[in-house]
Order: structure tokens, then sequence, then C-alpha cells
């Protein structure tokens, strides 16, 4: 029987402990735009963080609305929504990134994790450039190059002759 498989992680805490300590989290997320924590908190929080930049993509009223209801502090939604909406206008999902820490914790050993945007100053690892991005940018990028006065190589020989 598939009873309960569905459902979301309860994180050893109350529906409404948990729901508090996500809030919590994602505000820290959008202020810090990377935290530390345990490896199941940060795959929890990944539905939540991409959920509220999806809202700040949206940049309605009822959007703004939305996103007030789970960040915390109007300046990290203000934040959301200047900063973050516009940087990810290109970007169809996938706005965060989870990577395991190679050490568990000391105390307890739980497995930790970093979760941080993606495209953002100073990231840990690129992200790869979504397709919209790519058209957007590099359709006409031989035009500028020949522009700039560097020519297309035709011949190459390869080093294997």
């Amino acid at each position: 029987m598939r009873k309960r498989l569905a459902q979301f992680r309860k994180l050893g805490r109350t529906p409404d402990h948990k729901w508090a300590m996500l809030r919590n989290m994602v505000t820290s997320l959008i202020k810090h735009e990377r935290i530390v924590t345990t490896l199941p908190k940060a795959k929890e929080l990944r539905h939540l963080a991409d959920k509220v930049v999806g809202y700040a993509k949206k940049g309605d009223v009822h959007a703004k609305q939305l996103a007030l209801r789970v960040v915390r502090e109007k300046p990290m939604v203000t934040k959301l929504f200047e900063v973050m909406g516009p940087r990810y206008e290109d970007r169809d999902g996938g706005y965060t990134r989870v990577m395991k820490l190679s050490r568990p914790r000391r105390g307890d050993n739980a497995p930790m994790a970093v979760i941080e945007y993606v495209d953002r100053p100073g990231e840990i690892r690129a992200a790869r450039v979504p397709e919209k991005r790519k058209q957007k940018y590099f359709n006409n990028l031989g035009e500028v190059l020949e522009h700039a006065g560097i020519k297309r190589i035709e011949n190459q020989q390869s080093y294997e002759e």
C-alpha cells in the first residue's frame, strides 16, 4: 500500500513549527543567498525558495502579497522583487542548488548541505546558461566578432596528421 509516500518531509516537528522554520530559512536564504543547513531541511527548503522566486518573476501585486505571506522581512521582499526577479527572468526553474558537504555535523553526525541561489556573484559552482539567454545573446555572436575585427578561421589543420 502506498499510503503517505508522496507527502513532504516532517523534519521531526509539528506542522506549525515546520512552517515557521521554513519561513525563517527562506528569509535568511534571500538575505544571504547561501546558507548551510542539514540535507533534509535544504531539500525541503528548495521547493519554497523556488516558489517565492516564481512570485518575484510575475511581479504583480497579487504575487507580492503571496510572497509577503512567506517571507518575514519587508526589505527581503523588496530584494526578491527588485533584484532576484529580473535576475531569473530567462530561467524556467531550478533557481536553487543543494550541495552536500563532505563532513557531517559534529554533535549528532547529521548530513550537512549548502543551499544557494544560482546565477549570483560569488557562487561556488557556475550554473549552466539557460537556453533563452543563449538565444538572446549568442545568435549574433559572429557578427559582433567580425565587427570587432576578429575573423573566423576556415581551414584548421589537425595536429594528428
